[in-house]
């Protein structure tokens, strides 16, 4: 996670993500080659890791099979993501070289991010907790999660509306008196205790 995503974006969708999986966790740096933490999970026996970034030659979620997805997924995979905005993110990974070498994972998206404030590179670029919300579908589908996802964009929604009454009614003070109403259940969400979801912040 980028560093204004991290102290200055505390509801950035990184943090909605994160508060709502059990086995995530942050890691802040921007090169993370030699980060005690990262090394620490990628050479955890019995484990593997993989990147959740865009890519031409990746695996596509969206088009394997269940079988394929569970062979290559596996029961203990580390599933990194890089979270900031998309020219931070390109520069944590080339400066990563750690992650060099890891599987890459990616998915077929058709829809629109409904983060509307802010401005992406592309009408089909995602935030995260948009992306996290897909691939865990998708590991639903393949029957390698077991993850109820039906309200996991709903804390995302509220604050995206919450914020847009606030670009379009700036001296309502109403807002500001309800904006702690959008904290989240820390155990809504729950996934496979041997799989865990990073995400890594520049810092």
């Amino acid at each position: 996670m980028h560093p204004k995503e991290y102290k200055k974006e505390k509801n950035g969708t990184g943090h909605m993500t994160k508060l709502q999986l059990e086995n995530s966790e942050i890691i802040v740096g921007v090169d993370f080659t030699n980060n005690d933490r990262v090394n620490e999970l990628l050479t955890k026996d019995g484990s593997c890791s993989c990147l959740l970034y865009p890519g031409k030659d990746n695996f596509n979620l969206s088009v394997e099979t269940s079988s394929e997805i569970n062979s290559y997924i596996g029961d203990s995979t580390n599933l990194f993501i890089l979270d900031g905005t998309w020219p931070c993110a390109r520069k944590m990974l080339k400066l990563s070289k750690n992650l060099h070498q890891l599987k890459r994972v990616s998915f077929d998206n058709n829809i629109k991010s409904k983060f509307v404030i802010k401005q992406q590179p592309d009408s089909l670029c995602l935030s995260t907790i948009e992306s996290v919300y897909t691939v865990l579908n998708l590991l639903n589908d393949a029957d390698v999660e077991e993850c109820e996802t039906k309200d996991f964009l709903l804390p995302f929604e509220k604050m995206i509306e919450y914020q847009l009454e606030c670009i379009l009614n700036p001296d309502n003070k109403s807002y500001r008196s309800s904006a702690n109403r959008l904290l989240l259940p820390k155990d809504m969400y729950k996934k496979n205790l041997g799989r865990n979801i990073i995400f890594e912040q520049q810092g």
